[in-house]
């Protein structure tokens, strides 16, 4: 039976009416809106939960004090957490496809590189680095089985900063120290050096007291003796 023009208006009109309840649900599901379903069937009405095991891990992970990313083996970022987007200085939307190079000094990405191709699944990783905003970082890295994401990889990034300030004053405080025993160190060569010096002046000096002590002793026992020699003179006149 041939539809009339406004039948298939009508009829059109439902199709779309449909179409955008479909996006809808889809857009819903997708961003996390909607925990469960409801489908008819030959069995009626069921109820199918789309909230998984993974739904608590998800909200630790979105929560927790460390930066949790996944990401390539090109080290392409495919998720994020705001932690790890605060840890960076970037917007999460910005950090989420990017390179995790972008963000580590030139000195580090080697090192990251490195790691990388040596983790397996059963050998983690850690490693220190430096990003281009001066904060520190100690990375936890492990490589995940292929039945999961193939060669990709879980990081967990930790801020320590402070930690690192405290490690660079106390290096700080070891050299300042090691250049004062150098300087106490050359300070007792000096004095020893002086002593000994001392020492050759005063024993210089004392033969010297000791030499005029003998010419002075000779000298007085020539005076007394022409003292002599003129007492006698005078008796003898």
């Amino acid at each position: 039976m041939t539809k009339t023009h406004e039948q298939l208006i009508i009829e059109n009109e439902v199709l779309r009416s449909s179409l955008f309840e479909t996006k809808e649900m889809l857009s819903a599901i997708q961003s996390g809106e909607v925990d469960a379903i409801m489908v008819s069937g030959v069995k009626g009405e069921q109820v199918y939960s789309l909230s998984s095991a993974e739904t608590p891990y998800r909200t630790f992970v979105e929560e927790m004090h460390e930066g949790a990313v996944s990401l390539t083996k090109d080290g392409l970022i495919l998720f994020c957490n705001n932690r790890f987007a605060e840890l960076v200085k970037k917007p999460i939307d910005n950090v989420i496809g990017s390179f995790l190079k972008s963000f580590i000094t030139p000195i580090d990405i080697l090192n990251l590189d490195n790691l990388l191709a040596q983790l397996t699944v059963h050998k983690s990783g850690v490693l220190i680095i430096s990003l281009i905003n001066s904060t520190f970082l100690k990375l936890s890295i492990r490589k995940l089985p292929a039945y999961l994401q193939g060669d990709n990889y879980i990081l967990i990034a930790t801020d320590i900063t402070d930690l690192k300030k405290k490690e660079n004053e106390l290096l700080e405080l070891q050299l300042q120290l090691k250049q004062q025993l150098v300087q106490l160190h050359d300070l007792r060569f000096d004095i020893i050096n002086a002593k000994i010096e001392t020492d050759v002046i005063n024993k210089k000096l004392k033969k010297t007291i000791e030499q005029l002590v003998k010419e002075n002793t000779k000298h007085k026992l020539k005076v007394e003796e022409l003292k002599l020699k003129l007492k006698q003179k005078k008796l003898n006149t």
